[in-house]
């Protein structure tokens, strides 16, 4: 009993004096006592409990050290959400989001501001309960995370109880965990050492080690951690009514907080702030990607409220991406669905924006040409977005004597098709009809060509396309490897044999995908435009396509200059669509779908009476878009106010002329009349309007019935744009009704959007439709519009 009593004292000073220790290592940053000692006085620690496990304290230091392996991780409901931030990129945004504060706190003359610098992490929930970490969570969805307490018991700076005894009995408080970059270069180092894959980033690296299902591994990790603010609290009067006092709170509890928080009188100094974290990034010992400004006094931040998944009061000030110098290896070259060859940088691996990059796209042979690109420059390589690394510049003065050209192919690397060179030009609305080329190269082997096929097929099985589920990209190569498919219609005519001849397969998983590809033989319109892989034509534009032209018989009828019509459809689009279906191989792919016998197309019908009636209406659009010099607005609703048909143009003759007058009862100028009789002159004027009217003509615009629009909700011309997770209803189905209800769904924010439906995780649309002023609202309030309007 003696000696039970006595080790349970030692125990308990152990304990102590092991807690004060890990405070002044991790808090304070001042250790007071070697690391022999401090192994020394935890090795006594660990002997004493595994002698007396039943006196271990729940917060014993030895417990930092990862126990069993888990083998999932359960689900946590956050009792307060864990809201995220929005972001502002430049001093313009950083404005307008102080006066829309200073705005709504218009009575108060000073404003104070709590600045931090935003940790490059994982943000958790730690849950004390009579001062004992009784739970640590992901933040998740915001509103469920997952359990991950063994593993933060191993993180060194999260005290297991709190300091002192003047704390809440239930406190949360929310931080993030992160590694130093001293943590991850050795992690790093070990990694490669032992031929081991390495992580990409400090971040990457603290999620994988936070999520390790075996928290000995997590122990390992040296991960860190700094709070930065309160979840749920049972006691409101603990806390202070300063967001820098609370964390200040915390901090004398025993947490962590960042030594470069400050509170600042006003806005100017965050300005400031910003500009003095930026310049000592580097030197940070952990990765940061901006600073957080929050608005200092609780009961300002009360007032200020909250968005649908951020709070007004505080904002995320994101740092431009990062620039270093690297060396360009090489340039290889890649092959896309439409052919197009992309040239790719192969570079000396460099670590920028919080990743190791050594691939960047140089996306064309003008841009290498704008660059002066040789292979072996030094190069200038920017994480543009913090997302896609791209080279900038070159430093002409380390260029070495043995430095190459970049030569492109003049064969398919894949398929050693020939090469060919594609002019894109670009028209600008101007009077003189300027216009820009970039030139594309394009490999012409079409389908016979692997990498394309295999693209192409990919494409057409997505999820916005023909949807086949089960059919995954290394799938979709055995098939084209094992030459089973050689077109996209091919598909359709596979086996439950023919994919069990396929590695992975067997009888069930073959059935399953059989039947898949079955299910998807009757098809929208639209997903089967998408599906072709049209360039330029994305999800928006196939609808659009699909609700105005009806058929795809009708599709390919139509001029480039009539697909310029409808909404969506830009003249370079308008292009592509024509030569897309008038393409001879495209044709044969088409032809093998066999409409009706293999796929059915399930929505067709007549050209939509908005589009002939728009292109009746106003012809003088096809007379403005057939590029006759000095022939503006003004003279080409005069010259159409004359004409029988467009055929008609090309009768024209002097005499005529003097019988057409504009809008101000004027006779046409002597240079525009010059300008359209020699026009009609040149043959291949005469050919292309010979061709729009033929296309007029084989659509039968002149006899499209009025459709019957009583089933057309009030929705009608309305422009909507989903984003984040919806909490009642899939994003995709709710886009559907908007669409059966006559809206128009879109996938960008622009001044156009009447409606930003928003749910959890937002994102970069969200800000924007703040900074437009578009009306925003959450999929509650949108299935009520509905409602509203007879679903």
């Amino acid at each position: 009993m003696a000696d039970a009593m006595q080790a349970k004292q030692q125990i308990s000073e152990l304990c102590q004096q092991l807690n004060e220790y890990n405070h002044q290592y991790y808090v304070l940053d001042n250790p007071t006592v070697p690391d022999a000692h401090y192994d020394r006085l935890m090795r006594q620690l660990k002997e004493l409990e595994q002698a007396h496990p039943d006196l271990m304290p729940l917060d014993s230091p030895s417990q930092k050290v990862g126990g069993e392996a888990l083998k999932s991780f359960s689900q946590v409901e956050h009792q307060m959400p864990m809201l995220s931030l929005d972001n502002v990129f430049s001093e313009e945004e950083w404005q307008a989001f102080v006066k829309r504060i200073t705005d709504k706190l218009a009575d108060r003359q000073h404003i104070q501001f709590c600045a931090e610098p935003k940790l490059d992490g994982l943000a958790v929930s730690l849950r004390y309960e009579q001062g004992i970490l009784v739970q640590a969570a992901t933040r998740g969805d915001g509103k469920t995370g997952e359990n991950i307490t063994e593993n933060v018991r191993t993180i060194g700076c999260i005290p297991l109880k709190l300091r002192g005894e003047n704390y809440p009995e239930i406190l949360e408080v929310r931080g993030e965990v992160f590694m130093p970059k001293a943590s991850f270069d050795a992690l790093n180092e070990k990694a490669i050492n032992n031929d081991e894959k390495t992580f990409a980033n400090p971040r990457n690296a603290a999620a994988g080690s936070l999520r390790q299902l075996d928290s000995k591994i997590t122990a390992k990790r040296n991960l860190a951690f700094y709070a930065y603010g309160l979840g749920f609290v049972n006691d409101e009067n603990w806390l202070a009514n300063s967001h820098y006092q609370r964390l200040m709170q915390v901090k004398q509890l025993g947490l962590p907080v960042c030594p470069e928080i400050k509170l600042l009188a006003d806005q100017s100094g965050c300005a400031e702030f910003y500009q003095d974290i930026l310049n000592r990034r580097d030197a940070l010992s952990y990765e940061i990607d901006g600073t957080v400004l929050k608005v200092d006094d609780i009961g300002a931040q009360q007032i200020l409220g909250f968005v649908a998944r951020a709070p007004r009061w505080a904002t995320a000030y994101k740092f431009p991406a990062q620039e270093e110098l690297t060396e360009l290896l090489d340039v290889e070259f890649q092959v896309g669905r439409t052919g197009a060859i992309t040239p790719v940088a192969r570079l000396k691996p460099i670590f920028v924006g919080g990743v190791t990059v050594s691939n960047a796209t140089l996306h064309n042979q003008d841009e290498i040409n704008r660059l002066g690109l040789k292979i072996k420059d030094t190069v200038i390589i920017r994480r543009a977005g913090d997302v896609i690394p791209q080279i900038t510049g070159v430093v002409l003065n380390e260029r070495p004597v043995d430095s190459k050209d970049i030569i492109f192919p003049t064969n398919c690397p894949e398929c050693n098709s020939k090469v060919e060179r594609v002019e894109k030009v670009h028209h600008f609305k101007t009077k003189e009809s300027e216009s820009s080329s970039q030139a594309t190269f394009r490999c012409v082997g079409r389908l016979s060509c692997k990498a394309q096929l295999v693209q192409s097929i990919i494409h057409f099985v997505s999820r916005k396309g023909i949807d086949i589920e089960g059919l995954g990209d290394k799938i979709v190569e055995q098939l084209v490897e094992s030459k089973l498919v050689t077109s996209p219609a091919d598909l359709y005519q596979l086996s439950i044999e023919d994919f069990l001849s396929l590695d992975g397969f067997a009888e069930l998983s073959a059935k399953n995908l059989f039947e898949s590809i079955q299910n998807r033989r009757n098809i929208t319109l639209d997903r089967f435009i998408y599906s072709l892989g049209i360039p330029d034509v994305g999800d928006s534009t196939s609808k659009s396509l699909a609700k105005e032209l009806g058929s795809l018989n009708s599709i390919r009828k139509c001029h480039p200059i009539l697909l310029s019509f409808i909404s969506d459809v830009g003249n370079e689009t308008a292009k592509e669509v024509f030569e897309f279906f008038n393409d001879k191989h495209n044709i044969i792919v088409l032809d093998k779908f066999k409409f009706d016998e293999i796929i059915t197309i399930s929505d067709e019908h007549q050209v939509s009476y908005n589009f002939a009636s728009k292109v009746l209406n106003e012809k003088w659009r096809i007379i403005h878009k057939l590029g006759i010099l000095k022939v503006g607005e003004i003279a080409s609703k005069a010259l159409v106010s004359r004409l029988l048909d467009l055929n008609d143009l090309l009768e024209l003759n002097y005499e005529r002329f003097l019988s057409i007058t504009n809008e101000n009862n004027k006779l046409l100028s002597l240079s525009i009349r010059n300008s359209v009789l020699d026009k009609i002159k040149e043959s291949d004027f005469r050919v292309m309007v010979n061709d729009i009217q033929s296309s007029i003509d084989k659509l039968d615009l002149v006899n499209v019935s009025e459709e019957d629009t009583s089933d057309v909700g009030g929705l009608e011309g309305l422009v909507f744009v989903l984003t984040g997770t919806m909490k009642s209803i899939k994003r995709s189905e709710l886009g559907k009704l908007l669409e059966a209800h006559g809206a128009k769904v879109t996938s960008s924010v622009s001044i156009k959007t009447d409606y930003l439906i928003a749910g959890e995780k937002a994102g970069s649309k969200l800000a924007k439709a703040e900074a437009l002023g578009i009306n925003i609202i959450d999929d509650t309030k949108a299935l009520n519009l509905l409602e509203q309007n007879g679903f």
